[in-house]
């Protein structure tokens, strides 16, 4: 069973999940604008436009073959059920029973996503904080010299070459990081955990005197066992 039938779409109202109206005509074998036809016929027994704001959205598509654009609509879970109510035969049976499987599906996919987009958010503010505390640390406890202004740069390129085993180029290479942006938009929520609990090391072990020499060959010789716990 493919769940990919359902796809998870951006809409004005939010993300959905959606099949088309194109891949509805094909499953269950209609004409296309039959199918439309039949959505716009609801659409109006529906009366109010919010009254199918959350069941049909319209939108269009270019044809692979004439290159010219026609009109469809994303359907959402409650769309599709109302569509399809009235579709008959054993093909038809089958094609609801695997549209529901696959919206059921996707479905906790999406709660999945959603669990560790919430998740990923609450790391990246607490990175924020945490990475501010190192920039005061150095500022107020390493040395005034002509190096000092390498000091943050040279303790990030330790930090995450400790965690991921690659230079600041190659993760940038790796990640598609483009311009200005910061490598910890890419990486997921436990590995932006791995880099707090780094960062904050290095801020405790700055204030107690220690120098970069010191600091580094403490964390690559700790390294496992520090991201391991």
């Amino acid at each position: 069973m493919n769940f990919m039938l359902v796809e998870i779409t951006k809409l004005k109202e939010g993300e959905f999940l959606t099949v088309t109206s194109r891949d509805v005509a094909e499953d269950f074998g209609k004409r296309h604008d039959n199918v439309v036809r039949d959505i716009e016929n609801l659409i109006l027994g529906l009366g109010s436009p919010q009254n199918s704001a959350g069941l049909f959205v319209e939108s269009s598509y270019v044809h692979e073959q004439n290159k010219q654009m026609y009109k469809q609509y994303f359907l959402t879970r409650d769309g599709f059920s109302l569509l399809v109510m009235g579709f008959t035969g054993a093909d038809a049976l089958q094609w609801k029973l695997k549209y529901i499987k696959a919206f059921n599906m996707m479905e906790k996919e999406l709660k999945r996503l959603y669990a560790e987009r919430q998740k990923w958010e609450i790391e990246r503010q607490k990175g924020v904080l945490v990475r501010h505390i190192l920039t005061d640390t150095i500022k107020m406890k390493v040395a005034d010299s002509p190096h000092k202004k390498f000091a943050y740069p040279n303790y990030t390129k330790l930090i995450y070459k400790t965690i991921f085993g690659k230079t600041m180029k190659e993760l940038q290479e790796q990640y598609g990081v483009k311009g200005k942006e910061s490598i910890r938009e890419y990486v997921t929520a436990d590995e932006l955990k791995q880099i707090e609990s780094m960062e904050m090391l290095v801020s405790s072990l700055i204030s107690c005197g220690w120098g970069y020499d010191q600091i580094k060959a403490f964390v690559q010789t700790n390294a496992t066992k520090m991201l391991a716990g």
